[in-house]
């Protein structure tokens, strides 16, 4: 009997012990996965029990929160001019996960960051008051770039070449955050953004890389002049036109076939925007030196992030010599985002130099001191000579003073710019993408700018970097510098 009673003491025992392990595991090391799943209830009411910090822009919060009035969630977020900042904001929503900004930030703005905490917070368990996130953006840039796109399909970026200060970050067709805020009405909404297929939830400023067709013909002719391939943008090159792509039978030709772009200079052939020129010019350069100028702009970055991560802008691989040719004229498997091609002006307008892109100027406290300013974080970089720069800026100028960009002419300001035209479709058989990239000075200010239209209501012949695009980024690069 005793040894029975023994047994059995010592089995129930082991059952405890193993209860104690167990439920030791569980609180210490999967406690924190179950406290951090995103099925969890008590992370959503934690979340919007009590109003969550904000998102600034010139001073202003562009956010804020009200009070629900019904369910477990006290608040619920709220946005001021919610389209014109959807692309900087992302959204912030009971039912989604959080993106842009919103997403990025989501522990500064609901007082979860633990450098937010105080002794007291400590002490007794309690949330601490959220933080803000202060942005670069100048809101005159943005809303002159959301108006002048209007009813497009496209975007816009702006920099400040000289801090790498994001002024403007606008994607068309945009739409209103608060409509996924609230979890009563929030998967209606959810389901009509993402039935349209035009797309508003896409970020095209950052996230959407497309050919960038002529404006990366900029990135060539840096490569020639760095290179040596050619001394000055003046001389003369050896492009017969039209040019027969290396290994085939067709002849690539221009836009404008009365253009000079015969053995034209660099200058000339950027004012005409001369295929003839610049896929020859990637022939003879290669595409090992073609790619790693472009990757000098930023071009296969996989980590680009302002703080947003930014989907890679491509300059391909392993292609025969047809192919590096079409590259020269930003087709073939070449895609860039506006964000990189404003990153192309800025580093050209501030002397060779790229300071890092970024949108958030600061994040602080409740109390306004600041727990990191990433202003003093950024670096600059050389990307090409000083006198490379020098000559690009005057040829782009050119192009804006009497070439194909003359749209984007200021009175009293320089500016200097390259359009583009892409390709887009089997064959070219849907309506092309319209680019322009540029900078302007005046006053000793400037500002670098890229634009994108996707669609538009312009009949086909009309579409042009610019006849739609350059007029959107004078409208930026005024107000920037009014």
């Amino acid at each position: 009997m005793n040894r029975t009673i023994r047994r059995t003491s010592v089995f129930v025992l082991l059952l405890v012990f193993a209860l104690l392990i167990r439920a030791t595991w569980v609180q210490f090391f999967d406690g924190t996965a179950l406290a951090e799943d995103k099925a969890n209830r008590r992370n959503a009411i934690r979340t919007y029990a009590e109003p969550l910090g904000n998102i600034i822009v010139a001073g202003s919060p562009v956010t804020g929160s009200t009070r629900t009035t019904s369910g477990d969630l006290a608040y619920k977020r709220t946005y001021k001019q919610g389209p014109l900042y959807a692309a900087v904001t992302g959204y912030a929503s009971q039912s989604y996960a959080p993106t842009q900004l919103e997403g990025l930030y989501q522990k500064l703005l609901n007082g979860t960051d633990s450098r937010l905490k105080t002794v007291m917070d400590t002490v007794t368990g309690q949330r601490a008051e959220p933080g803000d996130v202060v942005t670069t953006i100048d809101p005159k840039v943005q809303k002159a770039a959301y108006d002048a796109l209007g009813d497009k399909k496209g975007a816009a970026v702006a920099i400040d070449p000289s801090t790498g200060r994001i002024l403007a970050v606008v994607s068309t067709p945009s739409y209103d955050p608060t409509s996924l805020t609230d979890a009563n009405t929030a998967a209606a909404a959810w389901s009509k953004l993402n039935a349209d297929p035009a797309k508003p939830l896409t970020n095209r400023a950052l996230r959407q890389p497309l050919p960038p067709g002529s404006t990366f013909k900029l990135v060539v002719a840096a490569a020639a002049l760095e290179n040596g391939l050619y001394a000055s943008v003046d001389q003369k090159t050896d492009s017969p036109d039209p040019y027969r792509l290396p290994g085939t039978t067709h002849d690539l030709s221009n836009e404008n076939p009365n253009a000079p772009c015969a053995d034209a200079s660099i200058r000339t052939a950027l004012e005409y925007s001369c295929n003839n020129v610049f896929a020859k010019m990637a022939v003879d350069l290669g595409q090992d030196k073609v790619r790693a100028t472009a990757e000098k702009f930023g071009f296969n970055d996989t980590q680009q992030d302002v703080p947003v991560r930014a989907y890679t802008s491509v300059y391909p691989s392993h292609m025969d010599k047809s192919s590096t040719a079409l590259t020269g004229i930003g087709q073939y498997d070449v895609t860039a985002t506006p964000l990189q091609m404003a990153m192309v002006s800025a580093a050209i307008a501030d002397g060779g130099k790229l300071v890092s892109p970024h949108m958030v100027a600061q994040i602080t406290d409740s109390g306004g001191d600041i727990l990191k300013n990433y202003d003093d974080s950024t670096s600059a970089k050389r990307i090409v000579s000083s006198s490379t720069a020098a000559q690009l800026q005057s040829a782009m100028q050119t192009v804006v003073d009497q070439g194909t960009g003359t749209n984007a002419r200021i009175p009293g300001v320089t500016v200097g710019g390259k359009t583009g035209t892409a390709q887009h479709g089997e064959n070219n058989s849907q309506t092309p993408y319209a680019w322009f990239t540029s900078y302007a000075k005046a006053g000793g200010k400037q500002i670098a700018v890229a634009v994108v239209v996707e669609q538009s209501d312009a009949a086909r012949s009309e579409v042009s970097g610019n006849g739609l695009a350059a007029p959107v980024a004078k409208a930026m690069m005024q107000a920037a510098l009014n």
